[in-house]
């Protein structure tokens, strides 16, 4: 059998988005479950708004993701050689012709046939001209494309699409095209498929946006004597109102590179991406790597588009909850030792990252994370929701301040007293810290929820989380008597 080839070819005029790395990912998964190779190959070819920042943008995305390339990056702009001999090699087969017609005419003819209602391509004036009309017109120093010529044939010209089934157009519909500039820089369409032959790509899973590429492309590559690829259009992501992610419209957002900052687990995302169009053909969410790898099929891609949720203005969900949602299972369940080494760098950004949490008090450390991360989303929330297990200055939350937690004057003079007992205790346990607690609210004649509430809210900021015992045990007695004993500073 032969090998099967995929790629990967993004265009770097911005930052990786998420239909980007969607298209990326199911190239990935295709070549992986197949034992196949993915190439990376950069079209660079648009030379005015390709710049280096955004290369290192996509290959630094692409790597946090995981998803890892077999050959490349290979640029596009380095074979432009190879897209002009192709060009030359149409022209001496006659399957090309160079076209002098100039834009201002063009545009005229357009106008006419628009107000005729009239087929708006190019209609072939330049194609029949004998050598000795096309060299008089060279010689004259005339500018000129080179059209490729479209077969003068009756019938459709059609290809099968793994995703959306057979897709057809009559050969009238297409007109000559243009496959290099009057500047004698060729076209995404030419350079594309001249690639794709160099690399011996043999599948290509693209956007839906596309599709109006493909049946030059095959035109193409039938001309250049070699096989058509097989195609897989993937249909496109569409926001809340139906219309198209695109950076432009909306922003950081759809950027890969947002979700890494806002703490969010690589495979966890990817397991998202894959969703986003893809069903495995049941009700399953959740799939480790080599499972997505097993169950991935060209065939159970979505043929309609998919919706990415966005929800800028909930502080929770400020993107697709289901994306939230899984990142918050791969918390809750992944091997706290690798959840540890991912919050590492979190708290190293924050500047909270002690290295005794590698060594000495790594034991501590695995224990707090496993204690605190079934009520968080994001790996931020460590540093930020958690911060309180780390570090001194944190802020109590607005929550328990609305709702009046500290609302009892007498809370000022109850825990700082309850600071004493607990400096007092012999050995500082689960068991005893709560019973001097309740013995308080006792003696206070109100309700423990009164003193525990409190306490949670001036020892860790928060107003909901893990049993308050346990999170006594966690932050340790020194830290909890010194921050009950500032309790007056709230009031």
């Amino acid at each position: 059998m032969t090998e099967t080839r995929l790629r990967f070819p993004p265009s770097p005029t911005g930052y990786l988005h998420i239909g980007g790395a969607r298209t990326a990912l199911y190239n990935w998964l295709y070549a992986k479950k197949t034992g196949g190779k993915l190439i990376l190959r950069i079209e660079d070819t648009d030379t005015e708004r390709s710049t280096e920042e955004s290369i290192n943008g996509i290959l630094d995305g692409l790597k946090w993701l995981g998803i890892d390339w077999d050959e490349g990056p290979y640029f596009q702009t380095r074979f432009s050689d190879d897209h002009l001999a192709a060009a030359r090699q149409l022209l001496s087969q006659g399957n090309a012709y160079k076209c002098f017609c100039t834009k201002e005419v063009l545009d005229a003819k357009r106008e006419i046939a628009l107000a005729a209602k009239q087929n708006l391509g190019y209609d072939g004036t330049c194609r029949h001209l004998s050598p000795a009309e096309t060299a008089a017109k060279e010689a004259a120093g005339i500018p000129f494309v080179i059209r490729f010529k479209v077969p003068e044939r009756q019938g459709m010209l059609g290809y099968d699409d793994k995703v959306l089934g057979r897709i057809e157009c009559n050969y009238r519909e297409v007109d000559d095209f243009v496959i290099v500039r009057s500047n004698g820089k060729p076209l995404y369409l030419l350079c594309n498929v001249v690639d794709d032959i160099r690399d011996r790509i043999t599948h290509i899973i693209r956007g839906q946006d596309h599709m109006t590429n493909t049946t030059r492309q095959v035109l193409l590559y039938e001309a250049l004597g070699v096989p058509v690829p097989v195609f897989a259009h993937i249909p496109l992501t569409l926001d809340n109102k139906k219309a198209k992610i695109s950076k432009r419209s909306h922003g950081e957002i759809v950027a890969v590179q947002f979700y890494k900052e806002h703490g969010f687990i690589p495979w966890a995302f990817n397991n998202f991406l894959a969703l986003l169009g893809w069903s495995p053909g049941n009700d399953r969410e959740i799939f480790s790597r080599e499972e997505m790898i097993e169950a991935f099929t060209l065939e159970r891609i979505n043929k309609s588009s998919s919706i990415f949720n966005f929800k800028k203005d909930d502080p929770k969900f400020f993107t697709d909850p289901k994306a939230i949602a899984i990142n918050e299972h791969y918390l809750r369940t992944m091997p706290i030792e690798v959840i540890g080494e991912l919050v590492r760098l979190e708290l190293t950004e924050e500047g909270l990252w002690d290295e005794a949490y590698a060594g000495e008090k790594q034991q501590w450390y695995l224990k707090t994370l496993d204690l605190i991360r079934d009520r968080f989303h994001t790996l931020k929330d460590f540093a930020t929701l958690g911060r309180a297990y780390f570090a001194e200055d944190f802020q109590i939350e607005d929550k328990p301040l609305q709702k009046n937690v500290l609302k009892s004057p007498e809370l000022k003079d109850w825990l700082p007293e309850l600071a004493d007992r607990y400096e007092k205790m012999g050995e500082f346990t689960a068991e005893e810290a709560e019973r001097l607690a309740r013995d308080l609210a006792e003696e206070r004649a109100v309700k423990p929820g009164v003193i525990i509430n409190g306490m949670r809210t001036v020892v860790t900021g928060q107003l909901a989380g893990p049993s308050m015992i346990d999170v006594l045990m966690a932050i340790g007695r020194d830290r909890v008597v010194r921050r009950l004993r500032r309790t007056a500073q709230l009031f």
